[in-house]
């Protein structure tokens, strides 16, 4: 029991060495992804994983909660600091469990909902068919304009009139440009809806109070813990007081048994990270980064979605690149540039084999970089699509991918 991971499990140290190096000698521009601290990690791999606490602070079902109280409290009062929620439960392991919570809690099987299409850049709970939320709700999609490729609110007031939905969802996974909250809200009230807002992606954005806070137009807002807003994989509920009691039954005892302690200390810890002001320069270096990478490609003749960003993600098209998503995300990965393939509105491809890639800026601002290297970034990426089928030239490109990333080393990892 007191043998350390090398001594125990060779194979799995290795793996995770092998994983360190890919992340402190490669591009990452997955726009999910990011990299947390040493005090994040640090309360991640703490002993608080030793302990069983269903319930919430005050009212659980096990004994010996004194400690876990204090920390789960005070994970929701920095987090109700970093937004102004009136509510929030820390508890959710992931954000799908936490969407699917709100669902359980204030929706019947077969209400009307409507959400984003997947191909437009929702997310698999707003709805897709084969999902828990496409076959037990009514889901009908709402999708960008096809020659702006950004949201048309008059398009989905028509549609939401149509089909008088009992919620609305405003939230993506892959659209780069913002929202407009309070027409949301405008809307959802002529239907007399319940809005939600989905800001998995955007979250530290927010928090950075560079992006527009849906809080105060959201009767509930979820919400991942990582990406943007730069700590553990998790998620949380934010909500009206009116609907607390509901959200808080619906994932304990609902869809969750012992909530994960170590990760919402962990939680706790990246929310007093993003209470610094120094968080909001981090945020808005993404946004700086985001459009200066943008430009860069733009250099390049690559066709970006909706022609730029407003947040930290940017969507290509590759149909004038003569290279599909999938090829392209290959190429860029034996380069050792990290993102992914992804469908473009009124794709003309399937999604295992679309037309596009997706990016963001998230995890290159946190190790320091900025518009210099994203300027950098975007002649590597297009130097290794150019030369997609020649493992020399790609080859070559790692190696100057490998010497700019090791000038800005990564948070929590020691060489």
């Amino acid at each position: 029991m007191e043998k350390n991971l090398k001594t125990l499990d060779p194979a799995i140290f290795e793996i995770i060495e092998d994983e360190k190096v890919r992340q402190m000698e490669g591009i990452e521009l997955i726009p999910s992804e990011n990299y947390v601290s040493s005090a994040v990690l640090e309360a991640m791999g703490s002993i608080l994983t030793n302990k069983y606490s269903e319930g919430y602070a005050g009212k659980r079902y096990y004994g010996g909660q004194v400690n876990i109280d204090r920390m789960e409290s005070l994970a929701i009062e920095r987090a109700k600091k970093l937004f102004g929620a009136e509510h929030i439960n820390v508890q959710p392991y992931s954000g799908s469990p936490a969407n699917t919570a709100v669902y359980f809690a204030l929706l019947e099987y077969g209400d009307t909902v409507m959400g984003m299409k997947l191909d437009h850049g929702g997310h698999i709970t707003h709805g897709l068919p084969i999902s828990f939320s496409g076959k037990s709700y009514n889901f009908v999609s709402y999708g960008v304009n096809k020659e702006t490729e950004i949201v048309d609110m008059d398009e989905v007031e028509r549609i939401a009139l149509e089909c008088k939905p009992k919620m609305i969802i405003a939230g993506f996974s892959a659209y780069p440009r913002t929202l407009d909250w309070k027409r949301f809200r405008e809307i959802a009230d002529k239907v007399g809806a319940l809005l939600m807002a989905d800001i998995a992606h955007i979250a530290g954005l927010i928090a950075g109070k560079v992006l527009e806070n849906p809080i105060p137009y959201c009767d509930v807002v979820t919400t991942t813990t990582h990406k943007t807003l730069r700590g553990p994989r998790g998620a949380m509920i934010m909500c009206k007081e009116k609907y607390a009691k509901a959200i808080d039954k619906a994932i304990f005892p609902g869809l969750q048994g012992g909530p994960h302690d170590h990760t919402n200390a962990a939680k706790a810890v990246a929310f007093l990270e993003a209470l610094d002001p120094s968080f909001h320069s981090y945020c808005e270096q993404i946004l700086k980064n985001a459009k200066a990478l943008g430009n860069g490609l733009k250099k390049h003749g690559f066709r970006l979605v909706s022609d730029g960003t407003d947040n930290h993600l940017l969507l290509v098209d590759l149909n004038n690149k003569k290279i599909g998503g999938k090829e392209a995300e290959k190429a860029l990965d034996e380069a050792g540039i990290t993102l992914n393939k992804n469908t473009i509105p009124f794709d003309p491809n399937p999604p295992f084999t679309p037309s596009g890639i997706r990016m963001g800026t998230p995890a290159v601002t946190t190790r320091g970089m900025k518009e210099a290297e994203m300027e950098i970034i975007a002649n590597l990426m297009n130097d290794a699509i150019n030369n997609a089928d020649k493992p020399n030239e790609l080859s070559k490109i790692k190696e100057k991918v490998r010497k700019l990333c090791l000038k800005f080393p990564v948070p929590g990892i020691k060489i």
